[in-house]
């Protein structure tokens, strides 16, 4: 699963990406990007290794990949063409805004950034739709694809997100190859000041997260930078005493999995006892291929028991 960061200039994304990696993000060349992978914390893997003492214990992985912001004068023109190339390649999109004043003193507003960002990510996909329309209306056997794509311009055109349209599958599936921008799963990171590490999120960017088909979520970036960087066995009593359940990781994590509809299946033995990412839903059958696509050519059943042993 990879998760790309991005966002306007001076939002604090890669700080964040320091908070979720516990990495500290280099300054890189302009088109180039921080690498961090996280393993998802499972206490059934725990209890399989506990159980099996396999050779290796393996967790699902999220990939971070911070994207640099456009080099350009302008704060809000962050989607030049090599970011959105990159930006295409990334299974979900996460938009850290900035929820604390500038350091020239310009008030925040998020809601705003919210909004201006999900219009950068409609023009860039509906240049795509445009220029492939052009092609298809010159030849002959695209018919369906055409009606398609002249269906969503009109709605790219009003400034609507795809992932708001409520397209079918068949209709994602025959979009897929484009890898349209609006259409990725969108998570907001609101990020806010110490102070406000525990408050809710505002009204008016959840009703604009909302609005654009996306999920919200408040962090205080510079903070949890500053957790990640504690020993595990310290972290506990530092998040309680600031009022919170638990780390930016942890909740980054959960909202992952729930925006990208992810669960884990598990596989166990003396060899490795590891968790699977895989889409809600996914059949026994296709399960199997993702550990091998012999084993899903060869699958003959599966059998469904309680697993009480792995309850904490």
């Amino acid at each position: 699963m990879k998760v790309g960061l991005t966002g306007f200039v001076g939002a604090g994304k890669t700080t964040v990406f320091t908070a979720l990696t516990g990495l500290q993000a280099r300054p890189a060349a302009p088109g180039a990007v921080n690498l961090g992978v996280i393993k998802v914390p499972d206490p059934r893997v725990d209890k399989l290794a506990e159980i099996y003492h396999p050779r290796k214990t393996t967790y699902a992985e999220v990939t971070f990949v911070d994207f640099p912001p456009a080099h350009t004068a302008e704060r809000r023109a962050v989607l030049d063409a090599p970011t959105v190339a990159q930006l295409r390649d990334a299974d979900a999109l996460v938009e850290v805004v900035r929820g604390v004043p500038e350091v020239t003193g310009a008030p925040a507003t998020p809601a705003e950034d919210v909004s201006a960002f999900a219009a950068e990510l409609v023009l860039a996909d509906l240049a795509v739709v445009e220029k492939r329309l052009e092609r298809v209306r010159k030849e002959k056997g695209h018919e369906r694809e055409q009606a398609l794509l002249e269906r969503i311009a009109p709605e790219l055109e009003a400034g609507r997100a795809l992932r708001t349209l409520g397209l079918g599958v068949e209709e994602r599936t025959q979009l897929a190859g484009f890898a349209f921008l609006s259409l990725r799963p969108l998570l907001i990171v609101l990020n806010v000041a110490e102070a406000e590490a525990a408050a809710p999120l505002p009204a008016d960017v959840a009703a604009r997260a909302g609005a654009e088909g996306a999920e919200a979520l408040v962090l205080a970036a510079g903070l949890e930078a500053e957790i990640a960087r504690l020993e595990p066995a310290d972290r506990g009593a530092f998040l309680h005493d600031l009022g919170l359940a638990d780390s930016a990781r942890d909740r980054f994590i959960r909202a992952s999995y729930h925006l990208l509809d992810l669960v884990s299946f598990l596989t166990a033995g003396e060899d490795e006892c590891r968790a699977w990412p895989i889409r809600r839903g996914t059949t026994a059958l296709k399960a199997a291929g993702k550990i091998h696509s012999d084993i899903e050519r060869g699958f003959i059943r599966a059998e469904w028991g309680g697993n009480l042993v792995l309850r904490p």
